[in-house]
């Protein structure tokens, strides 16, 4: 399995297919580089190359103060080294769209293009109350079919999602053993989050306004309780050029299979290879 080690000593997991145009896949606060499964089949002409965070996945854990959105974004900085790439475009969801502005700001030579999902540079209160909820805790439920009959009542502003795709979805996020499941990452990683949340919030505007000159993807669930439709518009304010959609029917995180946001992400990907 391709790995690669970074600066600090940790090995990192991540996958490398296809040819075309280099995307770099950046995850949520607590996934991996399945985030990204359902989009994989519509993707063509692109070389897709998605990494696993230290401590998620299967990479490394390492301490939990390094899981921050800075030494995150080194980490992908080192991974395009590793892989001999002075660019690639980003498709950042949550946490990997903050690590996406965060590139532009510090490394932006090394980004060809940037499409946030469901993210922006202002996070609403709610949806970060659900997160503190849940993060570095196992769930009570036993096994994955109680996990996945349970999740349309646990996953806001989710509708018409089919059974299939909350099975699928509770595999991605946890192992299934005798004691019933299990997160698929470090828990400290709440540690880390929590202790950052002491600290006052930072303007995050600045980082986005970085993006500037680079073509922006943005999309936003309709019923998302992190990006609220008030940032989403000021973001299109910001950028009038942003390809921007809005996914009906789904709250914090899109899949990414949804016409709607195919559609925009096909129109950002025709318009990088334009470059």
């Amino acid at each position: 399995m391709p790995n690669f080690t970074t600066s600090d000593g940790l090995s990192l997991f991540y996958t490398d297919e296809g040819e075309g145009l280099p995307l770099l896949c950046l995850a949520g606060l607590t996934r991996d580089h399945h985030d990204f499964d359902y989009l994989v089949p519509h993707l063509s002409d692109v070389r897709l190359i998605r990494l696993d965070y230290r401590g998620r996945g299967q990479s490394e854990w390492g301490p939990h103060e390094t899981y921050t959105i800075p030494v995150e974004a080194r980490d992908a900085v080192e991974l395009l080294d590793h892989l001999g790439l002075e660019q690639a475009a980003i498709l950042g969801t949550s946490r990997g769209g903050l690590i996406a502005m965060m590139l532009a700001a510090t490394a932006k030579p090394r980004i060809s293009g940037v499409a946030l999902n469901d993210i922006g540079p202002e996070i609403a209160d709610e949806g970060m109350e659900v997160i503190r909820g849940y993060l570095g805790r196992n769930p009570t439920w036993t096994s994955y079919a109680e996990a996945a009959e349970a999740r349309p009542g646990v996953m806001a502003g989710f509708e018409d999602v089919p059974p299939e795709r909350w099975d699928a979805e509770v595999r991605k996020h946890y192992r299934e053993g005798p004691d019933g499941l299990s997160i698929r990452y470090d828990p400290l990683l709440r540690d880390a989050v929590l202790n950052s949340g002491a600290q006052p919030m930072p303007d995050l505007w600045p980082l986005f306004d970085a993006l500037k000159g680079l073509p922006l993807c943005a999309l936003r669930g309709a019923n998302s309780n992190l990006l609220s439709e008030a940032t989403f518009a000021e973001m299109q304010e910001r950028r009038p050029d942003m390809i921007a959609a809005t996914i009906p029917g789904r709250g914090h995180v899109p899949f990414l299979d949804e016409p709607e946001a195919l559609t925009a992400l096909g129109r950002w990907l025709d318009m990088l290879r334009a470059e």
